[in-house]
């Protein structure tokens, strides 16, 4: 069962995150503001509550979790959101993310590959008033080529390579962030197409992620 209150000790509880987050270098203060907006133990069993501010992962079922607060930064941060972008994300889980970038003003197109995770999100009536977010249960492999293109495209999933489908779907100045490697640990990339259709390509900090999957599970 979710929680539905946030009350002043949930937000108390995300200000020393925040404060965490920036002696950890996040420095993007729209980023900030917007993890100190957002609810993260409402994306959690409430037997989470307590500890939901906590820099860690926590299991959504499925085999998936929520991110670390810090991944979820960082990544955003190297997405420097604008008002209106339209961005791609591929992985839904628990919708954090998806929910931290429509706060930052993006309009998002989020893809889900597990079917109880996905139907879970469509459930969830606190997720479904918050606007600019679309959902969708697809193949993340294949993206959203109806919608496309998108200024900014966003993996939450450790990809073995750079899905060539997605590349295609970002408009000509647009980035992609996405963990890239097999194994344990996978570089942080942010991928920029230019205008000529080549794509530039700058190598950040490790982390560790699910691995990301083909196809759709029912």
């Amino acid at each position: 069962m979710r929680p539905v209150e946030d009350k002043h000790r949930h937000q108390g509880l995300r200000h020393k995150l925040v404060d965490q987050l920036k002696a950890s270098g996040i420095s993007d203060e729209n980023v900030l503001q917007a993890i100190a907006q957002v609810p993260r133990h409402f994306f959690l069993d409430s037997a989470f509550a307590e500890i939901a501010y906590e820099n860690r992962s926590f299991p959504i079922g499925e085999g998936q979790t929520i991110s670390h607060p810090y991944t979820v930064a960082y990544q955003t941060q190297l997405l420097s959101i604008k008002k209106y972008e339209r961005v791609l994300e591929v992985g839904t889980g628990s919708a954090y993310q998806a929910v931290v970038l429509a706060t930052l003003g993006a309009q998002v197109y989020t893809i889900e590959r597990q079917r109880k995770l996905f139907d879970s999100n469509k459930q969830f009536e606190w997720l479904q008033k918050q606007t600019g977010i679309k959902f969708f249960y697809g193949d993340g492999y294949q993206g959203l080529p109806t919608f496309a293109p998108f200024d900014k495209i966003l993996i939450t999933a450790a990809a073995p390579q750079v899905p060539s489908a997605l590349l295609e779907q970002l408009r000509p100045g647009g980035w992609m962030v996405v963990p890239v490697g097999e194994g344990n640990i996978q570089q942080m990339r942010k991928i920029t197409k230019l205008a000529d259709g080549t794509m530039s390509v700058e190598i950040f900090d490790e982390f560790s992620f699910v691995p990301m999957l083909a196809g759709k599970e029912s």
